[in-house]
């Protein structure tokens, strides 16, 4: 859980995190060094903040620095320079076995190109995540089940992905990524192999996760799928260049 605010040893003066901010990053730089001393800013001081229970849409094109930011907010890649703190935690200064476990634990991915096991079931698929973490058996086989339910999969469960539609291969992700009550759910271009009307089954299941309380951050390059979102973030030149509500939140 999210403490009021973080230990005044832990933060730079004038930074603040409070209990409702579970994404908190200031001043992010991705420097990449390219050889004969030439580096590509792929992030260029980027600070932002999402609340608690919030559908927020990453927009940008390619080279942007969306895809950068997705990886640093989901602790697959840490920053040159600036701090990040995930549900109270200072995650920029952490270790990759740290970060492993707070990937595990606080953030449930979602992939366009699903990241599910070839062989092995619908069930067994979502319950990895409770695997990694010790979860004993009769535990994470009924929370798997519940996770397949909720996402209308009931009758899918020991189905195999070569079983399954495009829709329903990305609805076991989504069930997946739900599976340890994560802080925040990550989406990277989720509808992006999907045909439309799929893609917006799938939109509406993301609507549904967010009146649930899910905080949920989508990344994308697709105008009609980051106005499902409430905030819309855009990336330009590795910085924030716009941040606004979007349409539907303002209707």
């Amino acid at each position: 859980m999210a403490s009021e605010s973080i230990s005044i040893e832990d933060r730079p003066q004038g930074t603040t995190v409070s209990s409702d901010e579970v994404i908190v990053v200031e001043n992010l730089w991705r420097t990449y060094d390219m050889g004969s001393e030439q580096q590509v800013h792929a992030l260029r001081g980027v600070s932002l903040r999402i609340r608690r229970g919030e559908y927020v849409a990453i927009m940008g094109p390619s080279g942007s620095g969306k895809s950068t930011l997705m990886n640093l907010i989901g602790c697959l890649d840490t920053p040159s320079q600036g701090r990040y703190w995930l549900n109270g935690q200072l995650v920029s200064e952490m270790d990759d076995d740290q970060l492993a476990r707070v990937r595990n634990k606080e953030i449930g991915f979602v992939f366009q190109t699903f990241n599910l096991l070839s062989r092995a079931s619908s069930l067994h698929n979502v319950e990895l995540p409770l695997i990694y973490n010790g979860t004993p058996a009769a535990e994470r086989l009924e929370r798997a089940r519940k996770a397949l339910i909720d996402v209308g999969l009931e009758a899918r469960i020991m189905h195999k992905p070569n079983e399954l539609s495009g829709g329903q291969r990305q609805r076991v992700a989504v069930a997946r990524a739900l599976i340890n009550n994560p802080s925040i759910i990550l989406a990277d271009e989720p509808t992006g192999n999907l045909d439309t009307k799929t893609g917006n089954e799938i939109m509406a299941l993301f609507d549904q996760l967010h009146e649930r309380g899910n905080t949920i951050v989508l990344v994308t390059h697709e105008p009609d799928i980051a106005q499902f979102a409430h905030r819309i973030v855009h990336i330009r030149d590795g910085q924030i260049f716009s941040d606004e509500a979007s349409a539907r939140a303002t209707q």
